[in-house]
């Protein structure tokens, strides 16, 4: 909190030092001592001159010469104003508009009229932007509703309220070229592969994956913020990394404004902040970008929204915190993977499912026939764990088995988030893997009964034979028993793997419906595995299914009188009753299914 008390004290004498030391294109007057005036946007005028401030290397603004070019009307959408001004100065005419620089605070006689956000397309010969006003940004502070309002922002003479104005002449040609300064998120200890399968996940969920321009290091920064600072957004850190970086536009001691657009633009949203160092600004005729450290955490992200972010300082956001295991079959080495993910309902589940196909092909026993075997927990604050037990095996050149362990954990945590009921509070994850290097996958090829007629209560016996990749068949026999409460007629003998049970599962009407987290997570965990053979028994009596409890062969008096008193609950009822259940475990993932059946006397 004194870091931010002094944010606010240094940000009205960072334009007075920096004029004393900067070009002489930038020499324009300070800020008066102790507060942050705002100029209206219809006061903002062209041929105005003011200054910006970046952090080009480091930690230290830097200003930059701005001239106001115009006013662009309605061009970041509806009632969204943007002023288009052209940068100076060496620095800033070398490099361009720089990704990572949207958030830099532009001044007019001391006064800050808004964020810079927003640049010409892609090869323009002069640095020129587009200013998101900050009477749009601070709008976001009204959308705040976690704590208690901020004390006023002084302002010379108007309130804080969007003052819009007509566009001024001559600039309405470059509305079509104008677009949202990259803030890309930065992805580090992460395979190139990685990044590139994930990229239309990520892309679903509105961010832009790049690879390692900077790090997430935790490490303590003496440097407090202020308008100018580079500022970032964790989303992953420890063993792997994901990050945003932007500029500080705006601070008080409670809060900051950042970006002057949106990053994910999800809202509310509660994800870490950081303080960050520049390294470098690496400039291009393509894309200027910074590349950047995340360093000392300061609080936590709270408001992602159309004209910028708002941070909290002091807060401390919820994380979930993520530990893998791998075990070697080759090598005999075991790795372990500690990192933490934000809790967030679109993109926690993109995020395991990259973080976990990463470490597996980071691994040197990685390889296109590896196999493997999966075995962990979700923690959900107040509910059962979500048990993870299953066996992939590369069956489909197109999809490696590690991609399709990966996805299925995503799978997860994107159920378990989609239930509209409850907001989940992930406590943690730990999930252990053996690798075996070998394709360990058997498909079915016949199954059989051992008679073709049987009565209510016998005992019959149901073969199968498994074709193993490169294998020996393998002949396997489960004793099944025929329910004393079967009536005469054709009795229907399923024999598949456990993704067959589970399709025909997710394709009932009930899941076209939304279920509570409870109910989520116990149907999550009667999922069957991938490495056992089943034997179900149809049975061709209606049976009703409610939320996730299935009620086989029940009759149909039965059926109307539930229909009755169901309540709230929505109850499904199929004309095929499962009556009967039994699996034989394997050492392969199981593939294929048939149905067989038995005429019961």
């Amino acid at each position: 909190m004194k870091q931010a008390v002094c944010a606010v004290v240094l940000s009205s004498c960072l334009v007075a030092i920096a004029f004393a030391s900067g070009p002489a294109e930038t020499r324009l007057n300070p800020l008066p001592p102790g507060k942050t005036e705002i100029m209206p946007l219809s006061q903002v005028r062209a041929g105005m001159r003011g200054v910006a401030y970046t952090v080009f290397e480091g930690t230290q603004p830097e200003p930059m010469g701005v001239e106001v070019l115009g006013v662009l009307k309605d061009m970041s959408g509806p009632r969204g104003d943007v002023i288009l001004v052209r940068l100076e100065g060496k620095k800033a005419e070398y490099t361009g508009v720089v990704a990572g620089m949207s958030g830099s605070p532009v001044y007019v006689d001391g006064k800050l009229i808004g964020a810079l956000a927003y640049r010409i397309g892609q090869f323009s010969k002069e640095p020129i932007g587009g200013v998101t006003p900050i009477e749009q940004m601070l709008e976001i502070n009204a959308l705040d509703r976690s704590v208690p309002p901020p004390a006023p922002v002084p302002v010379s003479g108007v309130t804080a309220q969007p003052t819009r104005t007509s566009s001024a002449g001559g600039v309405d040609g470059f509305r079509d070229l104008l677009t949202p300064i990259d803030t890309p998120l930065v992805f580090s200890g992460f395979l190139p592969e990685v990044v590139q399968r994930f990229a239309p996940q990520f892309a679903a969920a509105g961010v832009t994956p790049v690879m390692g321009a900077g790090s997430v290091t935790g490490e303590k920064q003496a440097a407090p913020i202020i308008p100018g600072s580079a500022v970032s957004m964790v989303l992953v850190k420890g063993d792997m990394n994901v990050a945003a970086t932007c500029t500080v536009t705006y601070v008080d001691p409670q809060r900051l404004l950042a970006c002057g657009h949106p990053v994910t633009q999800y809202g509310r949203v509660d994800i870490p902040m950081t303080k960050a160092d520049v390294l470098i600004t690496l400039p291009s005729p393509m894309n200027s970008f910074k590349i950047t450290n995340a360093t000392e955490e300061v609080g936590a992200f709270v408001q992602d929204r159309h004209d910028g972010i708002l941070g909290r300082f002091g807060v401390q956001p919820r994380m979930i915190p993520v530990t893998l295991t791998i075990h070697g079959d080759q090598t005999g080495d075991t790795r372990k993977f500690s990192y933490q993910v934000i809790n967030n309902a679109r993109l926690t589940g993109p995020i395991m499912a990259a973080t976990v196909f990463n470490a597996l092909q980071g691994v040197n026993d990685y390889g296109d026939d590896v196999t493997y075997k999966m075995q962990g927990q979700i923690r959900v604050q107040g509910y059962s764990p979500v048990d993870l037990e299953n066996m992939y095996a590369p069956m489909d050149p197109r999809i490696p088995a590690g991609l399709q362990l990966a996805l299925s954990v995503g799978e997860r945590f994107s159920r378990i988030f989609d239930n509209p009921y409850t907001t989940p509070d992930v406590e943690g994850v730990n999930l252990n893997f053996d690798l075996m290097p070998e394709r360990r996958w058997a498909r079915l090829e016949t199954a059989r009964t051992d008679v073709t007629e049987a009565r209510p209560g016998d005992d019959i016996v149901v073969e199968a034979l498994l074709r193993p990749y490169r294998g020996e068949p393998i002949l396997r026999q489960l004793p099944v028993k025929i329910p004393t409460s079967v009536g005469r007629g054709k009795l229907s003998i399923l024999v598949s793997d456990g993704d067959t049970l589970d399709r025909m599962r997710r394709t009932m009407p009930l899941l076209g419906r939304k279920l509570d987290l409870a109910s989520t997570i116990a149907v999550l965990n009667k999922e069957h595995a991938n490495n056992r053979l089943y034997v179900s028994l149809l049975e061709p009596n209606p049976q009703a299914v409610v939320e996730d409890k299935v009620m086989p062969a029940l009759p149909l008096s039965v059926i109307n009188v539930m229909e009755g008193m169901r309540g709230t609950q929505e109850m499904v009822v199929s004309g095929e009753s499962a009556v009967n259940e039994s699996s034989l475990p394997l050492d392969y993932v199981v593939a294929g299914a048939q149905i067989i059946q038995v005429n019961i006397k």
